[in-house]
């Protein structure tokens, strides 16, 4: 892949003073009071600005409800493990929005630079207008600027909310695409069922156009496979066309043709062994013979995604903990984020026995109930702490009685901090504390670890 500098293939620099934070709070201001999905929005911005989606790198475009960010780390880590150019495009971000837009580079891609984040906003923001539009619209309008003038060889381009209507669905012809687990959330815009959530994740399946499917419930496979039919997209499913399963503390990827063992994931939780044979089947769609063995081994054991069952290096937030306590961090929102997550706790419990306890935080729009129930039996007490600048998150009081009435015992805390200290006072001793229930918590969390 040839690179140029990020700032390359946008004509004369131009004279934007302000900083992307004063751009993005000021785009927040042109948010209709009532969002409607559909793609006209974004249709016509994107025709002003030239129709950058049209010249994008290859897309790989992914929809789900779960591990979408797991899949396109691992797909990403063995891109670059080949040599490949590689931008990415998720959300929400954690610490900081540059890490939405990831661009590839001479040595590796990064997050965007500053500079070339404001010019890509400013632009948007002036052929946007003044008219109503999502942030999460002209954000992603102004991603496209970037990817299509930065060269790649790559773009993993993540959906933002279904598939169907989502912003990202512009990309008439991506080079595959792929479904993730599949369950409910965000049902306000999505449907309260599973067959309507599916129904709207199989809307970015495309003619002709290749499909990785990941382990899904029948009922949302079912959706997918007619969508598929209809359209004539060719479906790679799991459990049909490609497995992949544990063996001897190896990863077993396994075709008709093909069976390759690998180290296990880097990322902590049995759910990633899935998560990497969806990417692992990908890449082999990707780069058919190129894909070498030692490429895969590379990418499976170095993919970094923050904030899903991480453990937290000593510092920061250890100050509040006695030397030895572990402190984990996961950013699971959903009932199926709060079954794996769960899992992975016992896994880790059975390993090495201590005792648990829950720091959660969670958005009012996220079913409290139904996330934190699988830690029936694994956690001795939950500290439910708010998350701070986030208005549509449950205070500690109310989220504490969700968590009393699924049978925990529970302690409301002012902050992170705070629930820590409370935490290691019941503790008197070395434990395991998981701070979880939100991305946006998790975020806050890693600010304060620094």
């Amino acid at each position: 892949m040839t690179t140029v500098p990020h700032s390359a293939g946008r004509g004369a620099p131009r004279p934007w003073s302000a900083s992307s934070d004063t751009l993005l709070e000021r785009l927040k201001k042109l948010h209709p009071q009532s969002i409607d999905l559909s793609l006209g929005r974004i249709e016509r911005l994107l025709a002003a600005l030239g129709n950058p989606q049209d010249t994008l790198p290859p897309v790989v475009h992914v929809a789900g409800t779960n591990g979408k960010g797991s899949f396109l780390a691992f797909t990403r880590a063995i891109a670059e493990a080949l040599g490949k150019g590689v931008h990415v495009y998720t959300s929400p971000h954690l610490v900081n929005f540059h890490e939405r837009i990831v661009l590839a580079g001479p040595h590796g891609s990064a997050p965007i630079a500053e500079d070339f984040l404001v010019d890509c906003l400013a632009r948007a923001e002036a052929a946007n207008g003044g008219e109503l539009i999502t942030l999460f619209e002209i954000t992603t309008a102004a991603a496209f600027l970037a990817f299509a003038e930065t060269p790649a060889d790559l773009l993993l381009l993540e959906t933002g909310l279904g598939g169907r209507l989502d912003a990202t669905n512009v990309v008439k012809h991506p080079l595959l695409t792929s479904i993730t687990p599949i369950s409910i959330d965000h049902v306000s815009f999505l449907g309260e069922t599973l067959t309507e959530i599916a129904g709207e994740k199989a809307g970015i399946l495309k003619a002709c156009v290749p499909c990785v499917v990941g382990r899904q419930m029948q009922e949302a496979f079912t959706v997918i496979a007619r969508r598929a039919e209809e359209i004539g997209a060719p479906l790679h499913v799991v459990g049909r066309d490609f497995d992949m399963y544990e063996q001897h503390g190896r990863l077993v990827f396994q075709t008709e043709e093909r069976l390759i063992d690998l180290p296990l994931p880097r990322l902590n939780g049995r759910h990633q062994i899935d998560n990497a044979g969806t990417a692992i089947a990908a890449a082999s769609l990707l780069f058919g013979d190129a894909l070498a063995a030692r490429a895969l081994e590379q990418g499976v054991t170095h993919a970094e995604w923050p904030a899903r069952m991480e453990r937290l290096s000593v510092g920061g937030l250890h100050a509040f903990v006695a030397d030895g306590t572990e402190i984990w961090l996961d950013g699971g929102h959903n009932a199926a984020g709060g079954q794996v997550t769960a899992h992975t706790l016992a896994e880790l419990d059975e390993r090495l026995p201590r005792p648990v306890h829950l720091v959660y935080g969670m958005m009012e729009t996220k079913d409290a109930h139904a996330f934190i129930a699988p830690f029936k039996g694994l956690v001795e007490r939950v500290y439910t702490v708010p998350i701070p600048d986030e208005p549509n998150a449950f205070d500690a009081e109310a989220l504490a009685e969700i968590a009393k009435a699924e049978g925990f015992d529970v302690v409301p805390t002012a902050s992170v901090p705070d629930a820590l200290t409370r935490s290691q006072a019941a503790l008197d001793g070395p434990g395991r504390v998981l701070i979880c229930g939100s991305l946006y918590l998790a975020g806050h969390v890693l600010k304060l670890h620094g």
